[in-house]
C-alpha cells in the first residue's frame, strides 16, 4: 500500500508544472539595467504574455499612443505595499516597478486577435528615484531588448472605424521618457493616480474597484472606500458630463508636463484636474511665445469657439513644432480632439 502511495505520488509530481522562479528583483534594482526584459522574469513565458505573479491594472483615461493598445501591471516586492494619496501618484515603495506593454492588434475591432507586441516600459522605483527602461519586441516575439536611443517601428492596422492605417511608431529615447516623467525635475509615473485607478477593472476572478481590490490583497494601505476618493472620469463614456470628461482627457494626455511643477510650467497654462483658475486653463489666455505654434490665434481656448482655440489647433495638428502633446503620438487623436472641441463649444464665453 505504502508502495502504491508514493508511486502516485511520484506520477502526480511528474504532472505538476514547475514553479515558476520569482521576478528578479535584484536585477530590477541593479545599478546598470538588465539587456533583455526576460532578466527581470517578470513574465513567465518568452513573448512576455503570461504575467509573473503580477498585478493588472487599467485607468480610468489613459494616455493615447497612436491607438496602441496598452497593458498594464504592477510589480511589488514580497510584503511591501504602495500607500495612498489623495493627490498625485501612489506612494511606491522602493522595488516597485510598473510595466507597460505597447501593442496593435491586426484590427483594433478584434483586440485578442493577431496582436503584435512593439515595446515593454518600465519605471523602476531604485534606492536613489525612478529610472525609465525601455525594451523593443523582435519580430518572432519572443523577446524584448534594451533600446536606450529609441526606435522607429513600421505598424499598419484597421482602426475602429474599419480603415486602413499605416504610421510611424516612435518608441522614445531615453530623455524623452525623463522629459514627460519629469515632476519637480525628478523622474516619476504618470498614470496610477488612485482617481485614476478608482474604477472596475475585469479580473480573471470577477470584476471590482481598483482600490478595493489592492487593499484587500494587502497592497495597498491607507485608501479609503472608493465611493469616499477622488475619481477620474472616463474620457469616452458619454453618460458622464461632458467637462469632467474633457478636464479628465487633457489632465491625463497634458498636464504631465501642463503643471506648475513639470516642463511647461513657464507657460502659464495648467490643465491638471486640479486647476481651477480659468486663465490657468487657457480661457482667454495669450500664448506666452507667438509663432506657429499658435496658427495665428490669440488664446488658448476662446469659449464657444473651437476653431479660434490655440489648444484645439495644436491638439489637432501632426506637425513638429506645432502639435501638443509633442510627444508620444505621431498622428491625431480624432476622438480626443472630438471631446475637447465639444468642450470648448459648450462653454459660455466671459
Amino acid at each position: 500500500m505504502k508502495r502504491l502511495v508514493a508511486a502516485l505520488a511520484a506520477v502526480m509530481c511528474l504532472g505538476a508544472a514547475p514553479t515558476p522562479a520569482p521576478v528578479a528583483l535584484d536585477a530590477l534594482l541593479a545599478e546598470a539595467p538588465a539587456p533583455k526584459l526576460s532578466d527581470y522574469r517578470l513574465f513567465r513565458d518568452a513573448g512576455g504574455r503570461a504575467p509573473n505573479g503580477l498585478t493588472p491594472y487599467g485607468l480610468n483615461t489613459p494616455l493615447f499612443t497612436d491607438y496602441a493598445e496598452k497593458h498594464r501591471f504592477l510589480y511589488l516586492p514580497p510584503g511591501a505595499k504602495a500607500a495612498y494619496r489623495a493627490d498625485g501618484v501612489l506612494d511606491f515603495p522602493v522595488g516597485a516597478t510598473l510595466v507597460k506593454t505597447f501593442a496593435y492588434p491586426a484590427d483594433l475591432r478584434r483586440p485578442d486577435q493577431k496582436v503584435r507586441y512593439l515595446e515593454t516600459r518600465l519605471l523602476i522605483h531604485k534606492r536613489e528615484g525612478w529610472a525609465a527602461l525601455t525594451y523593443v519586441w523582435n519580430e518572432d516575439q519572443t523577446e524584448a531588448v534594451l533600446k536606450r536611443a529609441g526606435a522607429r517601428i513600421d505598424v499598419s492596422f484597421v482602426d475602429a472605424h474599419g480603415q486602413a492605417r499605416r504610421i510611424d511608431y516612435a518608441v522614445p529615447n531615453q530623455n524623452q521618457c525623463k522629459e514627460c516623467h519629469q515632476l519637480d525635475k525628478t523622474l516619476s509615473p504618470i498614470g496610477p493616480k488612485a482617481r485614476n485607478l478608482n474604477g472596475t477593472y475585469a479580473y480573471a476572478g470577477g470584476a471590482e474597484n481598483q482600490l478595493a481590490h489592492w487593499s484587500r490583497l494587502g497592497l495597498l494601505a491607507g485608501a479609503p472606500k472608493p465611493d469616499k476618493a477622488l475619481r477620474t472620469a472616463r474620457w469616452d463614456d458619454p453618460a458622464e458630463p461632458l467637462e469632467a470628461r474633457a478636464r479628465a482627457y487633457l489632465d491625463v494626455n497634458c498636464a504631465h508636463c501642463h503643471n506648475p511643477r513639470g516642463v511647461a510650467s513657464n507657460s502659464g497654462l495648467f490643465l491638471n484636474l486640479e486647476e481651477t483658475r480659468a486663465a490657468a486653463l487657457g480661457v482667454g489666455k495669450g500664448p506666452v511665445a507667438a509663432g506657429r505654434g499658435s496658427g495665428g490665434l490669440k488664446v488658448g481656448i476662446e469659449p464657444g469657439h473651437p476653431e479660434q482655440s490655440i489648444l484645439a489647433y495644436r491638439m489637432a495638428s501632426d506637425e513638429p513644432g506645432v502639435m501638443m502633446p509633442e510627444l508620444g503620438r505621431t498622428i491625431t487623436h480624432e476622438e480626443g480632439l472630438a471631446l475637447v472641441r465639444a468642450y470648448i463649444a459648450g462653454m459660455k464665453p466671459q
